[in-house]
């Protein structure tokens, strides 16, 4: 799977389409608040956050005879763990992310289309684009509480790739929940032989999630690992020490994100 695809676009996917309907709205910018996971249940199931990212979201809309321009900036906070990952050793393989985005309304209406996607939408979006992650089938549905609202959880299987080398996942995808002002979707994937154990895990970081992410130091704003399995692992624990990144995925500019979508 290259992971730095996947974790610079699940922010990204989705959200860019919300700028299609902000003209309607009067309002020129919007935001969300970073959101992540409790610093205990991290360190209990092995998980790092490792970057908190803007995904910024521009367009211009004509409003009748008028032209705005509509920014929406939208927040995804990821985490990372290691495990052995066959015959390549021992890699960042399992994520686990948060994203946030704003809840746009005027006149009683949400203007925000996250609030309504299903599971499958969500993950459907994921399978659109990236070439490595395919074969995205439904397994099963559940319930799960997120930040005291319960709502639908869903698993499915893909294929995928890491390194160059096929790899079977679970991809774990929750409805969007309320968080302040802002709609909050989780997202959690990870090699399936390791299910045993990751499931559970990535249960209880969204059972974990904290309207008030951390930034840690040296691990905010882009230091994602290089996507291609190549980290470097720290010699002790659970081996998700932080790595540097090119800063080349951060603040992608809408139009890119637009072309996306459309």
């Amino acid at each position: 799977m290259n992971r730095r695809a996947l974790l610079g676009g699940l922010g990204a996917v989705g959200l860019a389409s919300l700028s299609g309907c902000l003209g309607l709205v009067g309002m020129d910018s919007h935001e969300s608040s970073p959101a992540g996971v409790d610093p205990a249940v991290r360190e209990e199931t092995g998980y790092e956050q490792t970057a908190i990212d803007e995904v910024v979201v521009e367009k211009e809309v004509e409003v009748s005879a008028y032209s705005e321009t509509i920014t929406v900036t939208n927040y995804k906070t990821t985490h990372e763990k290691s495990v052995e990952l066959p015959p390549l050793g021992s890699r960042r393989a399992a994520v686990f992310t948060v994203l946030t985005s704003p809840q746009i309304g005027i006149a009683g209406r949400n203007f925000n289309p996250v609030e309504d996607m299903s599971t499958n939408e969500l993950v459907d979006l994921i399978a659109e684009n990236y070439d490595d992650i395919g074969d995205i089938s439904h397994e099963e549905d559940g319930e799960i509480t997120i930040l005291d609202e319960t709502t639908k959880r869903s698993r499915f299987s893909a294929d995928a790739t890491f390194n160059g080398h096929d790899l079977e996942v679970d991809v774990h995808v929750t409805e969007a929940v309320e968080a302040d002002d802002d709609l909050l979707v989780t997202i959690g994937v990870y090699p399936q032989y390791v299910r045993d154990q990751e499931m559970d895990n990535v249960f209880s970081l969204m059972e974990a999630v904290d309207t008030d992410a951390e930034e840690e130091e040296d691990n905010v704003d882009g230091n994602e690992s290089d996507g291609n399995g190549d980290a470097d692992e720290s010699d002790g624990g659970n081996g998700t020490e932080s790595e540097d990144s090119d800063g080349g995925e951060n603040n992608e500019s809408g139009d890119d994100l637009l072309e996306t979508v459309e």
